[in-house]
């Protein structure tokens, strides 16, 4: 993995595109010292978005098998509370 700090990052930035892209690199840039972003490649971020649905609906499913939980939440209020 390669890091570059924010100023490096911003001169070399086709060039890290690329690398990620089509060399899939990953890269963390620093600011201070401290990792604060990555570029990854796409492959990469949609692993990642499927293991937190993954987890989400398994974090579901123990909720709906709680015997606590067979109450009905009205939908306005889960519209409410989610923003939708």
């Amino acid at each position: 993995m390669t890091k570059l700090n924010v100023s490096d990052a911003r001169k070399e930035f086709a060039e890290t595109i690329n690398k990620v892209a089509y060399g899939k690199e990953r890269v963390v840039i620093e600011k201070f010292g401290k990792d604060i972003v990555a570029v990854v490649p796409i492959a990469d971020l949609k692993l990642l978005e499927e293991m937190e649905d993954h987890l989400d609906l398994e974090a579901m499913r123990k909720a709906i098998a709680d015997p606590k939980n067979k109450k009905p939440i009205p939908w306005d209020k889960v519209r409410k509370d989610f923003g939708i």
